[in-house]
């Protein structure tokens, strides 16, 4: 399974198995604030009696939310609601969750700043520890996001150039926040990439090749100055899509408003 196929796995409405329906409900009520910090969860009795599983299945999945930093479980107390501040949102299903609930400007934020505390850093690392093999691929991913032509091609390799950066850092800890790339990717795909528009996907493949040009030469600095220029040349993107999209729902609104006068 590829990293994107992976990723829609995750955010796709799939056949899922009753532990994982239950845990994604129970778990975006948690994070929507249904069920308040500090409050406890209904009784086991109750959610028995409302999904109609066996009492193991909703073990599991209390084990999965308590996983999650979701929850805290007591034996003869039940399940309480920890902080958010407890919330782990590394957790590539939490995140999953937090995306089905809307990418509002607030989340949007902030996947975007812990993209810029991370990954300009884990390109500098790259550019010290990076082997030859890793600015071959890296190249290679360059050259087939130049010849995407479909978003499906262009998420793809765009995915996965950003997960060889984690890699050819040689930090275990930056591999690890995947869950977070990829998370922060696919928003940025549900709402624009460049494949539309030749100059932009041109714009788009160059300044990910100056990343390895820069990783390449041994430049950290370099290295992470070109990363940042990649997040903030899709952001920009992303903020263009959504000022001509709000223009046009704001034409028809009044065309429709002048047509009823």
């Amino acid at each position: 399974m590829t990293s994107l196929q992976n990723m829609r796995r995750l955010h796709s409405g799939r056949v899922r198995s009753s532990h994982d329906i239950i845990a994604r409900t129970i778990g975006t009520e948690i994070l929507t604030g249904i069920h308040a910090p500090g409050a406890k969860l209904p009784s086991e009795a109750v959610i028995l009696k409302r999904f109609g599983v066996s009492r193991t299945v909703l073990r599991e999945v209390m084990k999965t939310l308590s996983a999650k930093g979701l929850v805290v479980l007591k034996t003869r107390v039940g399940a309480r609601v920890l902080n958010s501040s407890s919330w782990n949102f590394f957790d590539a299903e939490l995140l999953a969750w937090r995306v089905e609930m809307g990418l509002d400007e607030e989340f949007r934020r902030s996947l975007t700043e812990i993209r810029l505390a991370f990954e300009p850093s884990a390109a500098s690392l790259a550019a010290e520890r990076r082997s030859e093999t890793h600015v071959v691929q890296l190249r290679d991913c360059v050259r087939r996001m130049a010849a995407s032509r479909t978003r499906d091609e262009f998420a793809e390799v765009d995915l996965e150039f950003h997960q060889l950066i984690g890699v050819a850092s040689g930090n275990p800890m930056m591999r690890s926040l995947a869950a977070v790339i990829e998370t922060a990717l696919f928003a940025s795909f549900v709402q624009s990439t460049p494949v539309d528009d030749p100059e932009d996907l041109k714009g788009t493949a160059a300044s990910h090749a100056a990343v390895v040009d820069a990783i390449a030469a041994g430049k950290g600095a370099r290295a992470h100055k070109a990363m940042v220029s990649v997040i903030s040349l899709g952001q920009a993107r992303i903020a263009t899509k959504r000022a001509q999209s709000k223009a046009r729902t704001n034409k028809a609104a009044s065309a429709k408003s002048g047509s009823t006068k």
